[in-house]
């Protein structure tokens, strides 16, 4: 979990009691609580915040000064609060809240972006909690369109409605076609088998673009503009690093 900018916000006693076991096993993050409760917290080694006043007060630096935020404040409250920050999915930080019972884990903001949905799960095993998966394409395990590849380097190159046009139909699994020309082979993470409307070839010429939807293609070639204009809206190109 290094290298990302987490706080842990927490407002009640509770709260404050989760915020002392999660922490210590998240040493890179800084928990931020109110005056109010912050005796309650125990003794751990990361940076604590201390903030006066009202938590909304303190939403607009949270939101410039962290890349994942998980607020110990029921969901509601949450979403009221983040409402009048949110700008793009391509620069909110990564929204969590974790019940008062530290039973759920679950990503508001960011899911897929922002690393939300990851990141929830990492911390539901450290909590021994039960992530709250709500996108499509977790709930249905399956290829996240937008983020295909990103832990390899890999990068997206498409128009945004193509993004939401093949990631539609990844999800209702409609016939999608995966032209893998370049890259590494170990893209499919997901411990589950990649689903039957996933079909994979070497070569784009391979590939019959009338039986397929979509087509996701990971390739170091140029793509003509002529390629682009005959398939629409239909596809999405990755670019992975020369190296891989």
């Amino acid at each position: 979990m290094n290298d990302v900018r987490v706080a842990i916000v927490a407002i009640t006693k509770h709260g404050a009691a989760i915020a002392s076991r999660l922490a210590p096993q998240i040493p890179e993050a800084e928990v931020v609580v109110s005056e109010k409760q912050a005796e309650h917290l125990a003794e751990f080694a990361n940076p604590r915040r201390v903030y006066q006043g009202a938590l909304s007060a303190q939403i607009g630096d949270l939101f410039s000064a962290y890349d994942q935020i998980i607020f110990l404040v029921s969901l509601g409250a949450v979403v009221r609060l983040i409402a009048p920050h949110l700008k793009s999915k391509d620069e909110d930080p990564g929204v969590l809240v974790i019940d008062d019972a530290a039973e759920f884990v679950i990503p508001v903001l960011s899911g897929h972006v922002g690393g939300a949905n990851a990141y929830a799960e990492k911390v539901a095993v450290l909590l021994k909690s039960t992530p709250v998966l709500t996108t499509a394409s977790d709930v249905g395990k399956t290829i996240p369109v937008d983020i295909l590849g990103r832990e390899l380097g890999w990068q997206v190159e498409a128009p945004k409605i193509n993004i939401t046009r093949v990631s539609a139909d990844v999800v209702n699994q409609q016939p999608v076609a995966f032209v893998q020309e370049a890259g590494s082979a170990n893209w499919w993470t997901r411990p589950t088998p990649l689903p039957t409307n996933i079909h994979l070839f070497q070569r784009f010429e391979d590939v019959d673009t009338a039986k397929y939807h979509s087509i996701l293609w990971v390739t170091q070639r140029e793509i003509a503009p002529a390629i682009w204009e005959q398939l629409a809206e239909r596809l999405v190109v990755y670019r992975p690093p020369l190296e891989q």
